[in-house]
This record gives C-alpha cells, structure tokens and sequence, in this order.
C-alpha cells in the first residue's frame, strides 16, 4: 500500500487531500517519527503531540506566504516532513544532515530560527507589523508551548502584540510540559482555564439560545456582558489572556483533526489579536513515551518495540552532571545555606537528585533564566549560598543579569555551567561556546574548568569558598574513568598545575577544561616523534596563573593555547593578554579552539575532530606550528645547551640582537629562564 506521505512534498499537497485522509497521514508521521528515532535519537514526545495541531496550520493556511513561527522548534519534526526534507529525514540532527529546529537556510518554511523557548511571539508580531508596513495581507501565526509561555521574553510579546491589536494568532499548544513537568504561577493559570473549560460550552449555549429571541435577542447580548464577567470570575479563575488585549478562545482537543481545521478556517482572518488554546498529550502514540514524558524530550536510540534505550555492554564512567550532582548533594548536607537553583532543567543538570534529597532548598523558576540569576542575588545578598545549574548556551540569555545584578555587587553565587563546549547534535543554539569569552570579562568574576570529573569535585567545593560569582563549566557527556579522591579538597584560585614537564620542550600548551587530557595526549603522540611538549593544565580562565605565564610564556618561547570554546575573546585570548599586561614580549602564540563561524550539528567526537579539538588534532596543528617558526632545535642550539651557564644571558641577548634568524638562541634563553624559575 502506498504510503500517502510519500507522495507530500510541499504543504501544497497536504491541501489537496481529502480532509478524511488526513488522519491516515498523521498516523504515516508518527510512524516515520518513531522508527526514525528510536535509530539516531532526538526530540520525540513533543513532535508526536504536535502531528494533528501541524496538518491543521498548514491544511488552512496557505504556508508559505502565510508565515507560522515555531517556538524553540524541536517539536517541528511534522513540519519538516510535510515540507520537502521526507528524504533527508534520516539525517536529522547528524553532521552535514537536516537541523533538529527550524533553519531559515534549509527551507523557505522554516521563518525563524529557534532553539532556545519563548521566541515566537515576538518574532511574530515583528514579522506582523512589517507585513502592515509593506501593505501585505498574508497571515503570520506563532505556535508556542505552555512552558515556553513562562519565559520574560513571552510575556513581553504578550504584552507589546495586546498593545498593537495588528493581525496576529497565537497558537498556546499545551502539554503541561517543558522538559520537565511545568512550574509556577502561569502554568497553574493554565490548569485552571483547562479545568474551567465548561465556562466556554456554557457560553456558547447561552449565546445560542439569545440568538434565537426575536427581537430582543441582541439587546440580551448587552445586558448579559455584565452577567457573563461574573460567571467568568467564578468559574474561570483570571482572565489574562483577555485583559491583555488577545480574543482567547478554548481550550480545545489538539488532536481532534477536524475540529481544528473548523476552527482555524473560520479564525485566520480575525482582525486583531487572538490566542487558541489547544490541548496536546506528549507522546501520543506510542505507548512508552506517554508514559515517560520527560524521557521522551530528548531520546538516544531505543528499541522500537518495548522504548528501553539501547545499552552498551561496557560500564561507562559517570557522566559530569552525575558527578556535579552526587558532589553537590554531599556540600549541601554539610552546609544549610548552600541552595541550588534551574530555569525549568532539573533533570538535564542532575537536580532532580538534589530536588529528593534536599526539596526544600532546590527552586525551579521555570523557562526563566534571567529571574534564576537575580533570584540567586537576591538570595546571595542575605548570606546564602546559591548555585545556579544553568546550561552554557541558555546562561547567555541572562547576561545582563550576571553583571547587574551579581557581579556589579561582587556576590557569590556559583554559576555551574552544564554542556559548556560542543554539545552534540541540537547545534548552533545548544552549543556552549561562548560562556568562557562573555563571563572573564566581568570584574570579580571567577572562572574554571576541570581537566577531568576528578577535579570537579574539588572545583565545587572551591567555587563555594572564593566570596565572589564563580561559573564552573564541564562539557555533556561521560567522564575520563579517573579514579576519585576520597576527600574533597579547596584548590587554590587562579593556580594551574603543571602536567607534563620535559627538560627543553620545544613547546608548551596551556589547556583548560575538556581539553586538558587530549593535549596530554597529544604531547605522547609527539614524544614519539622526539617533539618535546610541556602541558599546563590551567584550571582558571580567570584569573590566570602569572607564575606559569612567567615560567613558560619567556621570548622566544612557542605557546600553544587548547580550548573548547570561542577564539574570539576565550580563554587563549587571555593568555595573550595576560603576558601583555605581565610586559611580556617575542612568545610566538597558536590558538586551537573554535574559529569565528558558527557550529553546526553532529556527533560530540566528529565535531571536535573538526576543529583539531582530538588529541590527533592538536598534534597535527603543533607540528605545523613547529615547522613554520623554526622545527625542531638546530645544530647550534644543542651546542649552546651543552654549554648551558658558561654563557651569560647578557651575552645570548647580544647575539640574539645580531642574528636575524636566532632561533636556537631563543630557545636556549627560553630553557634556560625556566631553569631558573624552577
């Protein structure tokens, strides 16, 4: 039997349907969905919700000139196999394969892209009010969750498109569901508007039934406003939507096919504001994932029949955010003011353990990171002890919060940075590239990244004794099988530690963080080829460690930078600028980290063989730098260190001054300053 999403190559051909086909079709994409993910993984219970409420838009309207806007946009795999990538499905969210969320670059569909919540509305009502500018009629629709609505930058929208009144629908999909299970005062608003739902079937009734008074009939509309905003009080507790400036209408069955088709063909030319509340279950569909909404976020492969995630025979060693949370757990049973805050991830960053262990002391604020950064000063101001696990690339939105309202006051608050580096396949949006270059720039502020999920442990037990905002950022993902230290131990601030020392290396990496045990292996592999390379875990992006810049980064002296992070402004950038402001000159500098472009989606290993972040990569990029400045020590330069302290320095620097290709001297002069430093 033909399949009918076989023959779907545009929303153009959804259209020409038959409308009683239309739940053949939906069945079709959930089952292309499942068998899909369940092989490569990816977001899963959200599309399975979201198949009816995605025909239905694009069934009524005529996408693409009329424009709907996804918020965040893992929920729009439906959208991306009714619009011309059936085929390249497969390849979703793997390397040079389709984006997991909507991208603008990849179909003429996608309107705006997304990853993070709380966008659409916004960028809806921006694509709206340019549309009236231009004099155009098309219509422009935003399809936001329930969590997603707890966001500031939601509200904000909310508030400007009331304000407005231009053309625009606002499609409120709601699964009682963020990741995890919803938090706070909105998504309560919400349960209570689905619990009042009779309000609306009684309203209608009563509308129909003054329809048919002759004569008096519409004079009894005027008269039983009044009536209906008591009746509303009592049974629908608030009127937001409503008092906002929207035409709310609902809520109503999400996967009812037909009803929505009714509903969206007689509303899309509403001339104002309106917001439809539609009711979804996630994972519809498929049995294990309605069960376990929150496993069915974000899935690894399973097996398709029973939904149990594949399992590989090897143990593999704990992941960083187990670790951070186990760590956590065992610092906040010895000290009742340390707290722990996150913006609606308490299973993404390991506290929902916490939450069990400690309930009373752990707050989700929801999709809401920059009142998760303030709260945690307010907090601060009054002597506790609160820690932020907030993801890398979502602590970005809260920016001007870490600076005005922690670090202007030099509070300590902890950021603990989950997925800080390349996170794998969700992309550009999820990628935590950034925080090391836009946190180092505030004063007061400390930063570090363990080598290993080893010196996690004692990194939180230090970010809580230094006395000002602390982030602690470690990558997604299994640590190196380290053994653990018995005890927690207080590291000292800004001191790195020296890991691999040869007597005369011809070069020196300063790595930090995820990127420490690769550049200790590359420094093996070169070893091997009798490269000599001396490796300097530095543990602190800020501050630095001034007597390891002024051991290693000596004239002459080849220094070579690793991190998993941005070039621009990073952490290789600050070791530059540090041996500046130290009077440092003549170090010839070779940054490996990510370059000024964007990363794209893929698997963690293959994107970080990519940018030479393996341990191949990093000795590849150090031979090339060797053999452009000056290769491996010359004839002349074994001769002068044979002769070590027979020659002064004094000496050296004169014949450095006549010598216009002095390599050799200034690697003896290099050898022989860290001698003395030693």
């Amino acid at each position: 039997m033909t399949r009918l999403l076989d023959q779907i190559d545009t929303p153009a051909d959804v259209r020409k349907l038959d409308r009683k086909q239309l739940p053949q079709l939906a069945q079709e994409i959930r089952e292309t969905i499942i068998d899909t993910v369940s092989k490569i993984g990816g977001h899963f219970g959200g599309n399975l919700g979201i198949v009816e409420l995605t025909l239905a838009l694009h069934y009524a309207f005529d996408t693409p000139r009329d424009q709907i806007v996804f918020d965040t946009g893992h929920q729009t795999y439906p959208h991306k196999l009714i619009t011309g990538r059936r085929e390249t499905f497969p390849t979703i969210r793997q390397h040079e394969g389709i984006s997991g969320f909507c991208k603008r670059e990849e179909s003429e569909y996608d309107v705006f892209n997304a990853g993070h919540a709380s966008t659409s509305i916004s960028a809806a009502l921006g694509i709206a009010v340019a549309r009236d500018f231009r004099k155009e009629d098309y219509r422009v629709v935003a399809v936001i969750g329930d969590g997603a609505l707890s966001g500031g930058l939601a509200l904000e929208g909310l508030n400007q498109a009331g304000h407005l009144k231009r053309k625009l629908m606002i499609v409120l999909n709601d699964n009682d569901m963020s990741i995890s299970t919803n938090v706070g005062a909105m998504s309560g608003y919400l349960n209570s508007i689905i619990k009042g739902q009779r309000y609306n079937q009684m309203k209608d009734l009563a509308k129909g039934v003054m329809d048919r008074i002759p004569l008096v009939g519409g004079k009894l509309h005027g008269l039983a406003h009044d009536m209906e905003q008591v009746l509303k009080n009592m049974v629908v507790p608030g009127t937001l939507f409503e008092e906002l400036g929207f035409r709310y209408l609902g809520p109503y069955d999400g996967h009812d096919l037909e009803f929505l088709l009714n509903l969206f063909e007689e509303n899309r030319d509403y001339n104002g504001p309106l917001l439809i509340h539609v009711i979804t279950k996630k994972g519809l569909g498929y049995k294990p994932a309605e069960d376990k909404p929150i496993w069915s976020h974000g899935v690894s492969p399973f097996d398709r029949a029973s939904g149990e995630v594949k399992k590989s025979d090897k143990p593999a060693p704990p992941s960083y955010t187990a670790v951070f949370s186990d760590t956590l757990i065992e610092l906040a049973k010895r000290d009742p003011k340390i707290v722990a805050i996150t913006a609606a991830m308490p299973d993404g960053t390991g506290l929902d353990k916490f939450a069990k262990a400690l309930p009373e002391r752990m707050f989700d604020v929801g999709i809401a990171e920059e009142h998760a950064v303030t709260f945690s000063g307010g907090m601060a101001t009054q002597g506790m002890k609160p820690i932020a696990a907030i993801y890398s690339t979502f602590l970005q939105r809260a920016f001007d919060q870490v600076f005005h309202d922690v670090a202007i006051m030099d509070l300590p608050v902890v950021f603990a940075l989950d997925r800080g580096g390349i996170a794998g396949a969700d992309g550009p949006t999820h990628h935590g590239i950034y925080d090391m270059a836009y946190l180092r720039v505030f004063p007061n502020m400390i930063c570090m990244a363990p080598k290993d999920e080893n010196e996690l442990r004692h990194m939180l037990k230090t970010s809580f004794e230094t006395g000002h905002p602390t982030s602690l950022r470690y990558p997604r993902g299994n640590g190196y099988g380290v053994t653990m230290d018995a005890e927690l131990q207080s590291l000292p601030i800004g001191k790195g530690e020296v890991l691999r020392d040869p007597a005369n290396p011809q070069a020196t990496i300063f790595a930090i963080g995820n990127e420490v045990w690769p550049s200790m292996q590359a420094a093996e592999l070169l070893a091997k080829e009798e490269i000599e390379v001396a490796v300097v875990n530095a543990r602190f992006i800020k501050p630095l460690d001034d007597e390891l810049i002024r051991r290693y980064c000596v004239p002459g002296a080849k220094i070579v930078t690793v991190e998993e992070g941005s070039l621009a402004g990073g952490f290789g950038s600050a070791v530059m600028e540090r041996c500046e402001a130290l009077g440092i000159t003549g170090v010839q500098f070779h940054r490996i980290g990510i370059p000024d472009e964007y990363v794209h989606h893929g698997a963690q290993d293959v994107l970080r063989a990519q940018y030479d972040l393996h341990a191949e990569g990093i000795a590849k990029r150090l031979r090339v730098f060797g053999a452009q400045r000056t290769g491996t020590v010359g004839e002349m330069a074994k001769i002068l260190i044979e002769l070590g302290n027979q020659i002064p320095e004094e000496d050296l620097l004169q014949m450095h001054a006549k010598d216009k290709d002095s390599d050799h001297i200034d690697e003896f002069v290099y050898g022989k300053r860290r001698a003395s430093v030693k």
